[in-house]
């Protein structure tokens, strides 16, 4: 089986660079005999920066690409000539990334915006120059500033899909066919569980040139929120949806019964998640009749807009997305959802973590080779020199 293109969670070690090391010049020209110190600063060294990528969807890019290395400072030197600063290494990313310690679980940032930029690792100040240090009872100094050392750190980068709309039922329920007859995405359908292993996202077009964005992810199961199935991988892909569409076949023995488990499950997982609007759709209602939906009505979730709708044959598709827009734009719930400053990040368990890492395939060490650190060294102290004979 061919390996998914979408990858929604990778492990990289960063690494800054370190500042370059002040110098010790002493400068001593024809006629400047008492020139003095004249040595320069050392430059920063590169910083590691997270930036926002709307041309991104997935973390396949960096998958292979599990080292990221900033440039060290280049040293001072004479003449006041300062080192050459150390060159930043930006890592791309899409929208709706967050990024978390791998060994604390720790939350670090969040990416939401195109062009957006985090520092993640600063890069070690450079050393001050000897020139820095001449006073009037210290006119000769002959020492300098090190670099500051570099940083290191493992990053978790993990994607949370960034949609308006999410769709939210158990396997089977209808969810990619759903998206396939309203968007122009066509995500794989079949008449068995889990057909659906990864996102999928659709532009739904509505009234007078109108849209919004739709996500579908795989079933949920009973006991996700504690690992089981698919759906705890993906349940945070619906966490910065602003709309949840609860959907749930028509032929189901109780509707409210499954309506409650899912709910369930995305309270478990996370609470605020129930602060979301929500809507419900009865899948596959081509299979029934008007005296059977009036039935049906009085045991469906109170407070909830419902509607009964068939992706087959077209039935309360219209309907369906007026609704959503409607709910979308509620004072309450303007489209894009709630600002994404107000989501809580939560540092992630360490156990967990572990056991996360092992799931995704993540839990390898990474061994790299440090270079030589050559802040121990020993100072040349030099003059200018010329040649005598000039004098004459």
């Amino acid at each position: 089986m061919a390996e998914s293109n979408f990858v929604d969670y990778v492990k990289i070690y960063c690494r800054s660079g370190k500042g370059g090391r002040g110098s010790v010049h002493m400068h001593r020209a024809k006629y400047t005999p008492n020139g003095g110190p004249d040595g320069g600063d050392g430059g920063r060294g590169g910083h590691v920066i997270l930036r926002g990528n709307r041309n991104y969807w997935t973390l396949l890019h960096l998958r292979y690409d599990r080292h990221a290395f900033a440039t060290h400072g280049e040293n001072g030197s004479k003449n006041k000539s300062f080192g050459k600063d150390g060159e930043d290494k930006i890592i791309e990313v899409p929208c709706g990334t967050v990024a978390y310690n791998a060994e604390t679980g720790e939350y670090l940032c969040d990416i939401t915006e195109h062009g957006q930029e985090v520092i993640l690792l600063k890069g070690g100040r450079g050393g001050l120059g000897n020139w820095h240090f001449r006073t009037a009872t210290r006119q000769a100094p002959r020492f300098a500033q090190p670099g500051e050392p570099m940083q290191e750190l493992t990053v978790i980068l993990e994607l949370k899909m960034l949609a308006d709309v999410g769709l939210v039922g158990f396997p089977n329920a209808g969810k990619s066919t759903l998206l396939s007859s309203v968007s122009a995405a066509r995500p794989k359908i079949a008449n068995y569980p889990f057909t659906t292993l990864e996102p999928n996202l659709g532009i739904v077009s509505h009234r007078e040139g109108t849209s919004f964005v739709m996500a579908d992810i795989p079933g949920i199961i009973e006991g996700a929120s504690e690992g089981k199935g698919l759906g705890l991988r993906f349940l945070r892909h619906i966490e910065r949806n602003s709309l949840l569409l609860f959907m749930v076949p028509g032929d189901t023995d109780d509707i409210r019964k499954e309506y409650d488990i899912l709910l369930n499950e995305l309270a478990r997982f996370n609470p605020e998640m129930l602060d979301k609007q929500r809507v419900l759709a009865i899948t596959k209602s081509d299979m029934l009749d008007e005296e059977l939906m009036e039935m049906l009505e009085p045991g469906l979730p109170e407070n909830v807009p419902h509607i009964f709708i068939s992706s087959i044959t077209g039935m309360g598709i219209q309907q369906l997305k007026d609704i959503l827009w409607t709910e979308l734009n509620k004072e309450s719930n303007k489209l894009g959802g709630a600002s994404t400053e107000t989501i809580v990040h939560r540092a992630k368990d360490v156990l967990k973590l572990q056991q996360e890492l092992k799931d995704m395939g993540e839990d390898e060490e990474f061994e790299f080779e440090y270079e030589d650190d050559d802040d121990d060294f020993d100072y040349e102290y030099e003059e200018e020199d010329w040649d005598e004979e000039d004098e004459e």
